[in-house]
């Protein structure tokens, strides 16, 4: 060979190479916007039932094309605390049999069609109005590159057909060992099995490689791709680090049961897909493709009757270790990965502003003991609550902001402004009880009142409904049912008649022929006109919950 046609060579793989990569990464970020509400559905009905989770783990991966990705996904969830390790076995299992779909596409003889499917999806995605018809339009674009890509390759590979050298080395990887070793490594340079897969199926397709050789290389690209789950959990939990090496133990013992049976799968694959002569290449491709998902399949109906003991066995490898202490205000499931899925990255947002919301109810709960009979140290105590609350919401919206940047649909859009109103509103209750009831409180004291004890037990009855509202517009956020928020709407008559209790009681203590009266009767006035401002604002709460999980 010329200098010329290595240069061409080179730049033909790489260049393949690279719009196939481009060209899954449109594709898979277009599937997650299209799909991001399935992702969300198929996440929220997983249960500790393993089927459920198998199949939940084959349909996110098909969704979205890549194995990698799902336990990247699945690693950030355990980090957000939207699951645990146990539930994520079941899924990373079935993730596998997900990623098979990749290799079926390619396997079409479809690189004829690269070009108008890439010209189309590019037409859809320019000329589109409404967004969801863009994303369709850059997921047939990505597609197209993947094919386009795979072309470009396959006309590279061509001259390695009658060049020794590269027929020498192929024949070096008759010996499975060494060809999962390298279909292990190229994997993990790249970080995408499919990009091996299809790699693999071009070869293929040029003869320049056996069905044998092909499938010891796959086996080991099922090795190589959970080094892409291992980088995702470095620096995150325990729960997330023990995930990436259930996608890696997982792998790595799928091949070892198969990597003694090459031939043995060689031959199941020529007897589902027989060639038409004994030198037809042209059959390879399929054959791969079908034994890529019959080692896939088995291997999970195999493990998933064993996720307990692979469970307790990765809390072996990878042990507790103490937990680091993080300020109160740290952020528990606002993970950046989730971003890409705004369906997911809002339902963990949904989970930060109930972390919000138990600040704001400790607070509240804390309030009327402390302003009406606490010390000037309590009283401190009290307003310095404020301050995770403060830290916390801000967070909070600007990870709302960065979901905003993109275009979002019409549900998910209301969703969005919703959850802000939810956080700004638990803001706000925290700000009532830092500045007018501590302001308040420290009045109460400069001026030494005493609040008397009949007050202060029809103040604490008026406090007790608060907290109750407050604690039912929490429960509708956790579980989404809004029937609690409409039995805190329903609460506005007896709270009023109470309000109007307190006040024709406050006005018979403001009678009382005793020293401060007047005094006593602001500092009263103020706690009821309080904890009247923070219900009404708690009822908003349960109005925007009403409009935003009530369907």
């Amino acid at each position: 060979m010329t200098e010329l046609d290595n240069t061409a060579l080179f730049t033909g793989l790489i260049g393949g190479l690279a719009l196939f990569l481009f060209g899954m990464d449109i594709m898979t970020r277009a599937l997650k916007q299209v799909a991001g509400a399935s992702l969300k559905t198929i996440l929220a009905r997983m249960t500790d039932n393993r089927f459920l989770g198998l199949a939940a783990g084959a349909s996110i991966t098909a969704i979205i094309q890549s194995s990698s990705i799902t336990t990247v996904l699945l690693v950030g969830f355990i980090s957000a605390g939207l699951m645990t390790t146990a539930q994520s076995v079941a899924v990373i299992i079935g993730a596998n049999i997900g990623t098979t779909i990749t290799a079926q596409i390619l396997a079409f003889k479809i690189t004829a069609f690269a070009l108008p499917v890439l010209s189309l999806g590019f037409f859809v995605s320019l000329i589109a109005k409404k967004k969801s018809h863009r994303e369709y339009g850059r997921i047939i674009l990505g597609l197209g590159m993947v094919f386009f890509g795979m072309a470009i390759m396959s006309d590279a590979m061509k001259p390695l057909r009658s060049y020794e050298p590269f027929l020498d080395f192929m024949v070096t990887l008759d010996n499975v060992l060494l060809a999962a070793m390298v279909g292990a490594g190229f994997t993990a340079l790249v970080q995408s099995s499919s990009a091996t897969t299809g790699i693999l199926i071009v070869m293929a397709s040029q003869g320049l490689i056996g069905l044998e050789s092909a499938i010891a290389l796959a086996l080991g690209a099922n090795i190589g791709t959970c080094v892409t789950a291992l980088l995702a959990a470095i620096g995150k939990p325990i729960e997330a680090l023990r995930a990436a090496m259930v996608h890696t133990l997982f792998n790595v013992a799928g091949v070892l049961i198969w990597i003694g049976f090459v031939e043995e799968l060689a031959d199941i694959a020529r007897m589902v897909s027989p060639a038409q002569a004994a030198s037809d290449v042209s059959s390879i491709p399929r054959q791969l493709a079908n034994v890529h998902t019959f080692f896939n399949v088995i291997n999970a109906f195999i493990f998933i009757g064993f996720t307990q003991q692979i469970t307790r066995l990765v809390e072996s490898l990878v042990p507790e270790r103490p937990a680091a202490v993080e300020p109160e205000f740290a952020p528990k499931h606002l993970d950046p990965k989730f971003l890409d899925v705004p369906a997911i990255a809002m339902e963990a947002v949904r989970l930060e502003i109930l972390h919000l919301g138990r600040l704001v109810h400790a607070m509240v709960a804390a309030a009327i003991p402390t302003v009406t009979t606490g010390t000037p140290l309590e009283i401190d105590r009290l307003r310095v609550m404020d301050r995770p609350i403060d830290l916390l919401h801000r967070e909070i919206v600007r990870y709302l902001r960065q979901i905003s940047l993109v275009s979002l649909p019409a549900d998910q859009s209301q969703l969005l402004m919703g959850l802000i109103r939810i956080s700004n509103d638990l803001e706000h209750i925290g700000d009532h009880v830092a500045t007018g009831m501590v302001t308040s409180a420290r009045k109460r004291i400069d001026e030494n009142v005493m609040i008397s004890p009949a007050t202060a037990a029809v103040i604490a009855e008026l406090h007790s409904e608060v907290v109750e509202a407050l604690i039912g517009v929490l429960y509708t956020l956790e579980n989404q049912d809004v029937n609690a928020a409409i039995e805190v709407r329903k609460m506005k008559a007896g709270f009023s008649a109470l309000v109007e209790d307190i006040a024709i009681h406050q006005i018979e203590r403001l009678r009382a022929d005793e020293p401060k009266r007047l005094h006593t009767y602001t500092r009263e006035i103020e706690l009821s006109e309080t904890l009247d401002d923070i219900f009404k604002t708690i009822r908003r709460i349960a109005r925007t919950e009403m409009a935003i999980f009530g369907k």
